[in-house]
């Protein structure tokens, strides 16, 4: 069960390792110590609210203003949750950790893939989403490590996120051939690159949620 789950996450440890050594070296600039980097990836494990950090702390922002970003960039994650519940099992700590480990890509990575015959579901899960954050702190900690020795332009290396994310989402497509969510999703990423591209990520996230809510309402109301 183990090697299965190392092998269907390596297309995660492909995005997470070189974009988590980006964080570390960004991160290094604010002069911390190394393992805070490790400790970001550890607690916070989440991307794009990390290196949204890493702007937040260099402008030297509060505490409850970086929170409140954090809390609104990530909400999104609170949907994921609730669509794998029942299948995390039961309350307890792995449970718990599931949830907290629920992002983008693991979400994408176990809404497209089968559990393999005799595995249990729930402990399946929990390898991969185990392996996915340690591919990121691993990438995290590289970074800040190597921060003095590694001098290369790490401009684009954010690229490969958007790689990961084109991956998955032709898995998507593979599994749901369903067009509409894809249509909800592209045109919510064209109202926000237009209007508020400053803020782009989140209001999609927003757009495409509250699409999503206003047609399940109208399907139930029309059933």
């Amino acid at each position: 069960m183990v090697r299965s789950a190392v092998k269907i996450s390596l297309p995660i440890m492909f995005g997470f390792v070189p974009l988590g050594i980006a964080f570390g070296l960004l991160f290094q600039d604010l002069g911390y110590p190394w393992y805070f980097a490790s400790l970001m990836g550890i607690i916070v494990y989440a991307g794009a609210a990390q290196f949204m950090a890493i702007g937040f702390l260099s402008a030297g922002l509060g505490v409850v203003e970086i929170a409140m970003s954090t809390f609104f960039l990530n909400s999104r994650h609170m949907f994921y949750g609730l669509s794998f519940l029942e299948s995390f099992g039961n309350w307890n700590i792995r449970k718990l950790y599931l949830i907290f480990g629920m992002t983008d890509e693991t979400y994408a990575l176990l809404t497209t893939i089968k559990v393999p015959d005799g595995f249990i579901k729930e402990r399946y899960y929990l390898y991969i989403t185990l392996f996915a954050q340690f591919y990121w702190v691993l990438g995290c900690t590289i970074g800040a490590i190597l921060a003095d020795v590694l001098t290369f332009n790490t401009d684009g290396m954010e690229f490969a996120a958007t790689a990961l994310f084109v991956v998955l989402l032709i898995e998507q497509w593979i599994i749901v051939r369903r067009l509409l969510p894809f249509i909800v999703g592209f045109i919510s990423s064209i109202i926000a690159l237009v209007f508020f591209i400053n803020h782009m990520l989140l209001t999609a996230i927003m757009i495409s949620i509250a699409s999503i809510v206003f047609m399940r309402l109208i399907k139930g109301s029309q059933s």
